[in-house]
């Protein structure tokens, strides 16, 4: 896959470090997810990679040109602060002067009201939009240059399950046209809905960089239940195959180890050849969420 963005060792350092020897790849036409709590360094590293900030060392290449010049921001379209447009014009007119600011063609214009949603609003002016209406003009405006690379900010901040949704379908749909998405959030249920890969980030650390899926396929459980429970627990210590194993009322959930790879038909047979016949088993991956708690406890 051609690299969009390369990342190498990258530091930013104010009072304290904020962003900490970082290192990450961007592949085109995949959608990552930059993921972390509030002050793990995702705005800090944005500012860097659009060089608003400049960093105290470390180096980064988008489309394989070192750092970020002129030419190279002429692809990137980003939102990384709350939409900044005039409140007593339209949708149509704050495009305008955006257009006319990047050199864009005014026929561009319906083109991104439209992926947003937002065309037959387009005469209405800012101050009456909803705050998801807003961020979704904010969108427009960075999809206007027709730009390769899209970053957005937690895109989703404030916004209620309505306006997450829209945004959502918003963005998977951009991503469908090829185009590379970065997104940072706090959010974890959004990040695994949209998000191809992340890159995760605690105080300003990178403790995880990879597919989505990979991440939450590294680990899983297995759901059981059996007439015998004591039994059931027993032979689930011996077998060797997980790290922890819970009780939950008649539930049991043991939880595989990473070494460890077996499936649920090897593990009934398993568990029947020493006696013990199961009522119920199911094996389960991780949520992201999951994933994520323990990842951050584990570099505790």
């Amino acid at each position: 896959m051609e690299k969009i963005l390369s990342v190498k060792n990258l530091t930013k350092k104010f009072k304290r470090i904020v962003v900490n020897n970082i290192s990450f790849d961007v592949e085109k036409g995949n959608v990552y997810g930059l993921l972390g709590p509030n002050g793990s360094g995702k705005s800090t590293t944005f500012g860097m990679l659009l060089s608003t900030i400049n960093p105290t060392s470390g180096d980064w290449y988008w489309f394989g040109k070192k750092g970020t010049d002129s030419e190279t921001l002429k692809k990137i379209g980003a939102i990384i602060e709350q939409p900044n447009f005039y409140p007593y014009l339209s949708a149509e007119v704050n495009l305008k002067i955006v257009a006319e600011i990047k050199g864009t063609p005014f026929q561009r214009i319906d083109e991104v009201l439209s992926i947003v949603g937002l065309l037959e609003r387009k005469k209405d002016t800012f101050k009456t939009f909803s705050l998801g209406m807003k961020q979704r003009l904010a969108i427009a405006s960075a999809m206007l240059n027709n730009p390769e690379v899209l970053i957005l900010d937690e895109p989703t901040n404030g916004l209620d399950p309505e306006g997450i949704i829209q945004i959502r379908e918003i963005i998977s749909n951009i991503a469908k046209q090829g185009i590379t998405i970065i997104i940072a959030s706090h959010l974890l249920d959004e990040i695994e809905k949209i998000c191809s890969h992340v890159i995760v980030l605690k105080e300003g650390n990178s403790i995880y960089c990879g597919r989505v899926d990979e991440m939450t396929n590294s680990h899983g459980y297995f759901e059981l239940k059996a007439d015998n429970k004591t039994a059931l627990i027993q032979t689930l210590e011996e077998i060797h195959w997980f790290s922890s194993i819970d009780s939950e009322g008649d539930t049991i959930k043991a939880h595989i180890r990473e070494d460890a790879s077996v499936s649920a038909s090897t593990l009934n047979q398993k568990l029947a050849e020493k006696g013990v016949f199961l009522s119920h088993l199911v094996k389960k991956k991780l949520s992201l969420e999951s994933q994520f708690l323990e990842l951050v406890k584990n570099t505790n």
